[in-house]
């Protein structure tokens, strides 16, 4: 290892260094991080400890919030798990990507005829189109593994090295088959695979994307009976029963990484895929949440934590899951490819400074893709939140059968303020004309659009 001295002289050479810490926006081969990037499956943001839920208990994430840079207000950009994990592959956007929902529409090809799988094929070989966070970090040496949730084919087509998916068109691939089993039945996989690059003196990265709190919804009984008599519904028990499940799976992987004596030197990220808010009634979700740009489906807590190299924090500002791929590879000292819309937090993250963005947008298509060649096709939501205000639009897109529990009932633009109404009860946007005008100028500018209209003018 280099002395204080010598990497403190490295970092001014480079020019590298934070106003008010020595975090460098990337590092040299002997100090390249770990990278664990632990994605939560249909969570609200409400749903921890560290986030103030009265009843669910998340004993393991909320002492990595403590010791991490947290940020309470952050965001995915597309309210889907699909799109969302493959914008933490790309780093871009679902409209840019390709991949706008979770599979084609069955209206336009009989499901599981050779045209149909056509069309998963090639909205597969969309991931080709881009260098991938698993194969740029490769590029520095990085060994990487998948489990959980992906849908991009097998773990190796998106440049993982090990992995458990084997992916379509293997019989059963589509959102991650055998990957799905990590944390449900145990995390022997990642164990051995970190266990692996640690006796290779390889730095590694882990995709950690269990299928929790998603349904099905069977929690451990003792975790079930913890909950079922504090609340009315025995779904949202379960719910909250497969939340403290999910948390004990983060405390055993967490505990892997403590066991190899590396977790000084170990990145680790968490987000969640898209919210959730369980509907008490039956095993599904309820309206405003998954699906949706409501803060039930798109807002999630980010934390970064880097032992002795990111001081712990409670930040305010907005982050998005597009800033993970330029902040992970800047971390690493990978290569950034060109135009990633995203921002490197790096600097940020270890001097405290302020991040210098205005506002964050996100956009929302249905679960069935209409036209896979033609996102708009699918349009039916964008937005944007700048400081207190968020904007949604909402489009004339094709909506299908998962979208029933939530339909567009609000064709009018909607302005919320999530400061003084963090529930969106309350649309501004007939008291705010001018405000609404401007921000739906810049997410036209953002992502331009020409063929889907408004449901109502904003003008």
């Amino acid at each position: 290892m280099k002395s204080i001295g010598l990497r403190f002289a490295l970092w001014l050479c480079l020019g590298l260094i934070g106003v008010s810490g020595l975090i460098p926006t990337s590092v040299s081969g002997a100090e390249k991080p770990n990278i664990v990037l632990i994605i939560s499956d249909d969570q609200a943001w409400t749903d921890y400890g560290f986030m103030g839920h009265d009843l669910i208990q998340t004993p393991h994430l909320d002492k990595l919030a403590e010791q991490s840079v947290l940020f309470r207000r952050g965001y995915v950009p597309t309210a889907l798990c699909r799109p969302s994990l493959m914008t933490l592959a790309t780093g871009q956007y679902a409209h840019w990507h390709g991949v706008t929902g979770n599979d084609p529409s069955p209206k336009y090809a009989e499901r599981n005829s050779d045209l149909y799988k056509a069309r998963r094929a090639q909205l597969i070989s969309y991931i080709e189109k881009f260098d991938t966070l698993p194969e740029l970090l490769g590029e520095q040496g990085y060994l990487s593994h998948q489990s959980g949730k992906w849908w991009e084919g097998k773990y190796s087509h998106g440049g993982f090295t090990h992995g458990m998916t084997r992916g379509f068109p293997e019989p059963g691939g589509r959102h991650g088959d055998d990957g799905l089993k990590i944390g449900r039945e145990g995390l022997k996989p990642i164990r051995d695979f970190v266990g692996h690059a640690v006796e290779e003196e390889k730095p590694f990265f882990l995709w950690y994307a269990p299928f929790l709190p998603h349904t099905p919804h069977t929690p451990p009984e003792r975790l079930f009976n913890k909950y079922k008599d504090k609340v009315t519904s025995p779904h949202v028990a379960r719910y909250y029963a497969m939340c403290e499940w999910f948390d004990e799976t983060c405390g055993e992987l967490l505990g892997i990484i403590d066991e190899n004596e590396v977790r000084d030197n170990t990145l680790v990220i968490y987000v969640t895929d898209n919210g959730w808010i369980q509907n008490p009634a039956r095993g599904g979700y309820g309206p405003r949440s998954k699906q949706t740009p409501y803060e039930g489906g798109i807002r999630t807590p980010i934390m970064f934590n880097w032992p002795k190299t990111l001081k712990a924090a409670d930040r305010p500002e907005l982050v998005s899951s597009i800033d993970l791929v330029p902040t992970i590879l800047a971390a690493a000292g990978a290569r950034q490819p060109h135009g990633l819309p995203g921002l490197n937090l790096m600097s940020s993250l270890g001097s405290g400074e302020k991040i210098q963005r205005k506002r964050i947008f996100g956009e929302g298509f249905a679960h069935d893709i209409a036209d896979i060649e033609k996102p708009e096709a699918s349009l039916l939501y964008r937005w944007t939140i700048e400081g207190r205000w968020k904007l949604l639009l909402t489009y004339d897109g094709e909506v299908n059968r998962y979208q029933t529990t939530h339909p567009r009932s609000e064709k009018r633009p909607q302005l919320f303020d999530l400061i003084a109404d963090p529930t969106e009860t309350n649309n501004l946007a007939g008291q705010h004309p001018e405000l609404v005008k401007r921000l739906a100028g810049h997410i036209q500018n953002w992502y331009p659009i020409t063929e889907r209209k408004t449901l109502t003018k904003y003008e």
